[in-house]
């Protein structure tokens, strides 16, 4: 249950209570500790194997498909990534019974609402995908799950920033004004960081030139964080709203 400053739990017994501001940042930490796990022990103990390339020229970073392929990597990255995703699904809902509460008498926001909450689902969905197919057990599903995460990634960022650029032009509230900053600044880096992976990664492929790959996974780190960043500004979104998990009383029971 998705709860605000009113409503009445007396007659429920509760078992969990926790600030959604609180909920969403715990939600981005798992990931992000995931993957800084993942990259130091690939870095470690897996540097040969991790930063191979297919033409065989010196790099010093692994991608992030590489640094979660291997044991133990692969079962860090899967756990936190199973962990976290329910409660991201969770958020996906609770974000878009904000922007229905926001915009119900506007048709376009609405619409946008719905397209939003479509983009996040499909994004989650994609990094699970390519969370559970790892790059060296069948890369094109691991593949097509990275395209999917990216695309919805992407999609899902700027109806975002459309919706909270609505909720900015009719709001002065500090904490709304400073999440669409946030978000805005951080959808710029991401799809700068993208656009330049991409050109790395192709230039990796087309000429296998020393270093263009570990600027390639460098880029593609930064895409990754800023991600999560953006997921993070959830934390002035939220306000007073809780999760409240309750069991019902006895005479609401069947």
């Amino acid at each position: 249950m998705l709860q605000g400053p009113y409503g009445s739990l007396e007659r429920d017994r509760l078992l969990l209570r926790l600030p959604l501001t609180s909920f969403s940042v715990l939600t981005v930490l798992l990931p992000l500790v995931g993957l800084i796990a993942c990259l130091f022990i690939a870095l470690m103990f897996h540097f040969e194997d991790a930063t191979y390339t297919h033409c065989g020229v010196t790099n010093f970073l692994p991608s992030i498909s590489a640094a979660i392929s291997r044991v133990p990597e692969r079962y860090i990255w899967r756990c936190c990534i199973g962990l976290h995703s329910a409660p991201r699904f969770l958020l996906s809902a609770a974000y878009f019974s904000f922007y229905r509460g926001r915009f119900a008498s506007s048709r376009l926001e609405l619409l946008m609402s719905g397209l939003t909450l479509v983009c996040s689902l499909a994004e989650n969905s994609g990094l699970l995908l390519l969370t559970y197919v790892s790059s060296t057990e069948t890369y094109n599903v691991h593949k097509n799950g990275f395209i999917v995460f990216i695309v919805s990634s992407l999609l899902h960022m700027l109806s975002t920033c459309f919706l909270w650029h609505r909720i900015n032009r009719h709001s002065m509230q500090t904490e709304e004004v400073t999440s669409y900053r946030w978000k805005r600044r951080l959808f710029l880096v991401n799809i700068s960081c993208c656009l330049a992976a991409a050109y790395f990664f192709r230039r990796h492929n087309k000429y296998c030139e020393t270093g263009v790959y570990t600027l390639f996974a460098l880029c593609e780190y930064l895409m990754v964080f800023s991600n999560m960043a953006f997921h993070m500004t959830a934390f002035w979104d939220f306000g007073t709203k809780e999760l409240i998990v309750a069991t019902p009383s006895e005479d609401k029971r069947y």
